[in-house]
């Protein structure tokens, strides 16, 4: 399933109460900087306002006695005295005394006074009233500003307040064709398609399924595994009907306040409403759906008071409203019953892993803007990720760009795209974490072990590489690919799956007499799968078809249990049932290993001067040591007589 990128338009939430402090605190430091620079420029133009060179008063009566002024002219307290040389001097006079009483009193007399031209300019006008009002005008305007400002603040703390129980939901308006993804973009999941088809009908059409008495289902869930593409299928039911699109996830409507989440479930479906006919997608439901009681708080949690909440939106719903409720989980086990019930979530679409056909569409779809090279072939890329969901597809295409990039090559080759399946898998290679010459050896020996085993039982799967170059924390690894997709496994399988997991172990015991840190994640896998063997599968002799264990070792059947649901006595008979399985696989294990001590010590020469093994090379030294390769062969299950 091929994963589209998320609508970008969401609704514009209000900023936290923290950044909205900041910016205020931000914008009230930068008002009182500009208030105190618009001072400053009023003082430097009301004392730069007269022109000339500055001088004092008693210097003006000494010039005036010596007769080298020729034009005096007062301006309010400003004085602009006028040389015969032609040059300006100004001053300031005292403000309750007159020009000519002040210079009479500074000892000129009345004959040299009467040889100077005085000139009194009286203020008037626009210009001197605004300058003189200029600063309570400022100031004004500046209180005017400040207290807008606070109350515009005020009244967006005030609105987020109120709006915090409203809905977050994203919508994806049908008009917006960028972000419209349709059937055409999702590849394989053909039985949910049909399903979903149904839905899709029903909101073009309601009237042809009313006019039979047909109801719709409310409420459709889509289970299936982390990246099988819910969500998309989700987005193109809405886009294949041009319908509005809410979505949101479970998490975000529980919070720590008691009610927001029940008021957030209203509006998103009073919006719904408004809006239908809609498609309302919550994905991730089991954070807020799981089984009531069983959890912290009773009946009275946040989260179950949401639960309670969508139950009775849910159950509101007339048959006219043409609004669907869509959920993603990839546990529906623990659901809640009642989410559950006929009325609510009607119908169960499961997705499943993709097959090899389905696979190769979906590689085609994400190729569709990539350059590729004349080698790449997408149906050997399909049959090399049995297993693989639609996101790792997706990221297995974008890996092998980026290598490509890397290395400043303009197309992707089938080498990209191939190295880019390990990397999924397994991680990036570490090259620089180098190992001792006797800690390859021991890798060395450790991975043809586990070849060895692989390919001489008969259920164990085919290997596709061998290397010893560490990829994540492995410092080597055996790449086992099976022949042909499989839904079921049997317990010959696992049973071939286990001494295949222990090959690594009883290689290091054999060849070299003592054991390393390599083989723990092997023995964490094998017990574990031993473990599965005998609670959840019922592959036990001993204690027979007997589920001990659900899903987690915690939940079963939607509801709580412990994890030791069982008595001691049967603890200690489980114990003692995966001991027998894991002691059964290691004695297997190393009678394969005996009996192709040969083709052991060949592989792992092999390891040793190339690092790694492709599965041509693998087949022909199998060849030559007497082993035939597996191929794919059609084996009709026997049926054995009661």
């Amino acid at each position: 399933m091929a994963p589209k990128p998320t609508n970008n338009k969401n609704k514009k939430n209000n900023p936290p109460p923290r950044q909205s402090l900041t910016r205020f605190l931000g914008s009230f430091g930068m008002g009182l900087l500009i208030f105190f620079f618009l001072i400053a420029l009023y003082s430097l133009l009301s004392n730069n306002q007269a022109g000339g060179t500055p001088e004092s008063l008693s210097q003006l009566a000494a010039d005036v006695s010596k007769g080298i002024v020729s034009t005096i002219v007062v301006d309010g307290d400003n004085v602009t005295a006028t040389y015969n040389d032609g040059t300006t001097k100004t001053t300031k006079k005292e403000a309750e005394n007159a020009l000519t009483t002040t210079l009479v009193n500074y000892g000129v007399k009345p004959n040299q006074l009467s040889t100077v031209n005085i000139q009194v300019q009286a203020p008037s006008g626009f210009g001197y009233w605004l300058l003189t009002f200029s600063p309570l005008i400022l100031s004004v305007i500046f209180i005017a500003i400040l207290v807008w400002f606070l109350t515009r603040q005020m009244r967006g703390a005030g609105m987020q307040a109120f709006t915090f129980g409203q809905s977050k939901a994203r919508i994806t308006h049908p008009d917006d064709k960028k972000s419209r993804v349709t059937f055409k973009d999702v590849a394989g999941a053909k039985e949910a398609k049909q399903e979903l088809m149904e839905i899709v009908d029903f909101l073009r059409n309601p009237k042809k399924f009313l006019d039979v008495g047909a109801v719709i289902p409310k409420g459709i869930l889509l289970m299936g595994a982390p990246g099988t593409g819910k969500t998309l299928l989700a987005r193109a039911v809405a886009g294949e009907a041009s319908v509005a699109f809410f979505s949101i996830s479970g998490s975000e409507f529980v919070e720590m306040f008691v009610g927001v989440g029940a008021s957030r479930v209203r509006d998103l479906f009073k919006m719904a409403k408004q809006a239908s006919p809609a498609i309302i997608f919550v994905d991730e439901i089991d954070a807020v759906g799981r089984s009531r009681g069983v959890g912290m708080g009773g009946g009275n949690d946040e989260r179950e008071q949401t639960l309670n909440q969508i139950l009775v939106e849910m159950d509101g719903f007339e048959p006219n409203e043409k609004v669907i409720v869509m959920a993603a989980t990839n546990r529906p086990d623990v659901l809640d019953p009642a989410l559950l019930r006929p009325g609510r979530f009607d119908r169960r679409v499961t997705i499943d892993v993709p097959d090899r056909n389905d696979r190769e569409e979906i590689l085609k779809i994400h190729a569709r803007k990539k350059p590729f090279a004349e080698d790449v072939n997408l149906r050997v890329i399909a049959e090399r990720t049995p297993g693989f969901s639609g996101a790792d597809l997706y990221s297995l295409m974008n890996e092998g760009a980026i290598l490509a990039a890397r290395e400043n090559r303009t197309k992707v080759s089938q080498y990209d795209l191939i190295r880019a399946i390990e990397k999924v898998m397994l991680g990036p290679e570490r090259k620089s974490h180098i190992l001792s010459d006797q800690e390859k050896k021991i890798t060395a020996y450790h991975e043809a072990g586990h070849a060895v085993i692989s390919s001489v039982l008969e259920f164990a799967d085919p290997v596709h590489k061998i290397s010893i170059v560490s990829r994540g924390r492995a410092a080597g690894y055996v790449l086992h690919l099976p022949l042909e997709d499989r839904k079921l496994q049997s317990k010959k399988e696992f049973l071939d799956d286990i001494a295949v997991s222990l090959g690594g172990y009883v290689a290091e015991r054999l060849l070299f007499s003592d054991l390393t840190t390599g083989p723990s994640n092997d023995l964490q896998v094998s017990t574990a799968l031993a473990r599965d063997m005998v609670t959840k599968y019922g592959m036990s002799s001993n204690l027979g078809p007997v589920a001990l264990e659900g899903a987690g070792g915690r939940v079963l059947f939607g509801r709580g249990v412990e994890e030791s649901a069982y008595s001691e006595k049967v603890a200690a008979e489980i114990d003692a049932e995966v001991r027998s399985i894991m002691t059964e696989a290691m004695t297997r294990a190393e009678k394969a290993i005996k009996t192709n001590r040969k083709l052991l010590e060949a592989i792992a020469k092999r390891l040793i001067e190339v690092e790694t093994i492709e599965r041509e090379e693998f087949d022909k030294i199998l060849v030559a040591h007497g082993v035939t390769p597996k191929k794919k062969k059609d084996i009709e299950p026997q049926i054995v007589a009661a």
